[in-house]
């Protein structure tokens, strides 16, 4: 009992760090200024959804899909790194604000943010789907899967709630205050990226010197 409560607090922390709902609160602002309140609600809900899937399918099978195309999760960091990159250098220079929806093109809009870049690799990057390839090789018993679904399911219902109740924010803050909060997210999310990029090339590196 003591040990699943221990894994589930590992398991809780380290996927709220990895997800990070607060960071990208700021890109779902951002990128759903000039949608409705249904639609914004629709596009956090699928976000989340498809998040939550895809977790939960790279638990069961993301080893066994690394091996059998032969991808090492360093190579997927870095990757993930270069993609965070180019999203924080949009953010920094708030491209993203000067996005204009038709009403014909909000469906279409909704179903293609929901996926990328919100649900990958936002919700769910390259951080969250290894820890949950490496949690399920900890998860050495069924109330510890169940422990690890369950946390994932609660990170990711807060994710949903956080982007939901960004609306109200965007009514506080205004147009320039989310700018503002995108440029210094952007910051932040190219640190990030730097640190996925060199996390992934340093292993790579260093096993050619070793060859």
């Amino acid at each position: 009992m003591n040990d699943s409560f221990t894994f589930g607090l590992l398991c809780l922390t380290s996927f709220f760090t990895l997800i990070n709902p607060l960071g990208t609160m700021p890109i779902f602002l951002t990128m759903t200024t000039d949608l409705t309140e249904k639609d914004r609600a629709k596009t956090a809900k699928k976000a989340s959804l498809v998040s939550f899937i895809i977790i939960i399918c790279f638990a069961f099978s993301g080893q066994l899909l690394f091996k059998f195309f032969g991808i090492s999760v360093n190579s997927f960091r870095i990757v993930g790194g270069v993609i965070f990159f180019m999203m924080g250098m949009d953010m920094l220079q708030a491209r993203l604000s000067s996005v204009k929806i038709k009403k014909n093109e909000v469906p279409n809009y909704v179903n293609d943010i929901s996926i990328t870049p919100l649900a990958i690799p936002m919700i769910c990057g390259p951080g969250a789907i290894t820890n949950a390839i490496v949690l399920m090789e900890d998860a050495t018993s069924i109330s510890k899967i169940l422990v690890l679904f369950s946390t994932i399911a609660i990170v990711v219902f807060i994710t949903y709630l956080i982007l939901l109740s960004s609306s109200k924010i965007i009514k506080v803050l205004g147009q320039t205050g989310v700018n503002v909060m995108m440029r210094l997210m952007g910051l932040i999310v190219m640190v990030i990226a730097v640190e996925f990029f060199f996390s992934g090339l340093k292993p790579i590196i260093k096993d050619m010197f070793q060859k």
